[in-house]
């Protein structure tokens, strides 16, 4: 059996078994039973909304811990765009940046940055390559899964193109060799993550064989340790240097970012994971042929909307849109030279096919998964249709797809079970007012044999 590793779990204790996650869930991969959670790993994108949704805070996002630094002798922070818009008052770009280095990070390398460098390979990819229209982004992971299970006729559309989180950790690596004489062993790099998918690319990469990030550190577990050492650092000067990105990378950090940057004259930016569906349903019916770039996220607003970031996605936007006009008008770092020669050298296409993962299918065998489909079609119109939630499906077919593959009853259904027993109840109450012929007149006559005793 396929072993799954997920950043998403369950804290069972906490969980009450509510329902509200499985109504939300995009892939109906959570089940409710016995009165807790359950999610069916297989299904799970780690797209991070049932964490958004659970009253309760029973769904969490397993990210690493700071301690993982001490592995390592030579530390890189690699803070995701939308971190920037965490901060209250327009933080400078490099007060937050030197808050790393302050706090036991040894550099640090702008995921922005890289962003920039992945815009032009796109852009060059597709306007040399003349590939099937729309062409994908491959930025957000849990959009990447998404299409892996649900629309994997789609797979090829995908730029070939690392995400700027890989490519930033390679070319933090590649500039932390150079200045060191460290093997990349001995040096770590940290991303500092607004989602729990990053956590499950790193661990388990789709485009690549093994990833170059060396950990993925939640951004609310990092947030209170930056505002300290901004805090610390206030009087001591400002040591410039270290923010190179500008306002096309930076803008990443939020949806339509991407789209401008990798700049063609007809594109879409689309976030959500609901409205991904939406849209990726509407492309398999060939839609949209005339749309060069899509960019997809998964968040609701892009990374600033990622569960695992203190602010308000609208309060992050804001915020971020006002650093990069404070400080995103810049001269790019890399120039055009440099990255061209990056695209020749093809360091950072993918180096792995994206394989779809075939995990809703009813039977391997043709014959019997028809059978099932059948059978599934007919349980389906038996159930009231409500999607109401209360037998701890996400809907009705969902309800009888569990029933196919035997990890639910008919009598889940609470609208069908009452129903049955209001049928059985009236056949009971029938039954009993049906008297035998053997036994007909027996009430009369102990009735009279009981008035003879007490005449007598």
């Amino acid at each position: 059996m396929t072993q799954y590793f997920h950043s998403v779990t369950l804290d069972y204790e906490k969980c009450k078994g509510c329902t509200n996650c499985i109504k939300r869930c995009p892939m109906e991969a959570i089940r409710v039973h016995d009165g807790k959670a359950k999610i069916m790993e297989e299904r799970c994108i780690d797209c991070g909304e049932c964490i958004r949704y659970c009253p309760n805070h029973a769904k969490v996002a397993v990210t690493d811990k700071l301690d993982k630094l001490e592995g390592y002798k030579y530390r890189i922070a690699l803070p995701a765009p939308s971190f920037f818009g965490q901060f209250k008052d327009q933080e400078h770009i490099e007060d937050i940046l030197n808050a790393f280095i302050s706090m036991g990070f040894d550099d640090v390398f702008e995921v922005a940055l890289a962003a920039e460098v992945t815009a032009y390979i796109v852009h060059r990819h597709i306007r040399e390559k003349k590939k099937e229209r729309p062409q994908f982004s491959s930025a957000c992971p849990a959009v990447l899964r998404l299409m892996q299970i649900k629309f994997p006729d789609l797979l090829n559309r995908v730029t070939p193109v690392l995400t700027p989180m890989e490519i930033a950790a390679r070319l933090a690596r590649e500039e932390a060799i150079k200045k060191t004489g460290l093997s990349k062993e001995e040096i770590g790099t940290f991303f500092i993550s607004p989602c729990p998918a990053k956590v499950t690319e790193m661990r388990c990469p789709i485009t690549a064989k093994k990833s170059a990030v060396s950990g993925v550190i939640g951004a609310n577990i990092i947030y209170k340790d930056i505002i300290r050492h901004i805090a610390k650092n206030q009087g001591t000067g400002r040591s410039g240097g270290k923010q190179r990105a500008t306002k096309l990378g930076l803008a990443w950090g939020y949806t339509t970012g991407e789209s401008r940057s990798v700049n063609f004259n007809t594109t879409l930016a689309v976030s959500g994971i609901h409205n991904v569906i939406s849209l990726l349903e509407e492309i398999e019916r060939g839609e949209l042929k005339d749309v060069d770039f899509i960019e997809l996220q998964a968040c609701t607003g892009g990374c600033v909307g990622g569960p695992l970031n203190i602010q308000n996605l609208f309060i992050g936007r804001m915020r971020l849109r006002e650093l990069i006009k404070k400080y995103g008008e810049k001269d790019p770092y890399f120039d055009e030279e440099n990255l061209a020669r990056l695209y020749e050298e093809r360091l950072f296409e993918i180096s792995e096919p994206i394989q779809s993962r075939k995990i809703m299918l009813l039977d391997e065998d043709l014959s019997q998964a028809i059978i099932k489909m059948e059978r599934l079609d007919k349980i389906t119109s038996e159930l009231p249709g409500l999607d109401c939630g209360a037998c701890g499906s996400p809907s009705c077919r969902a309800l009888a797809e569990d029933i196919i593959r035997g990890m639910a009853f008919e009598t889940d259904c609470v609208i069908n079970l009452r129903e049955r027993v209001k049928i059985l109840a009236e056949q009971i109450l029938d039954l009993a007012r049906i008297v035998p012929p053997s036994m007909a007149g027996m009430p009369n006559r102990k009735k009279e044999e009981g008035d003879k005793d007490k005449g007598m």
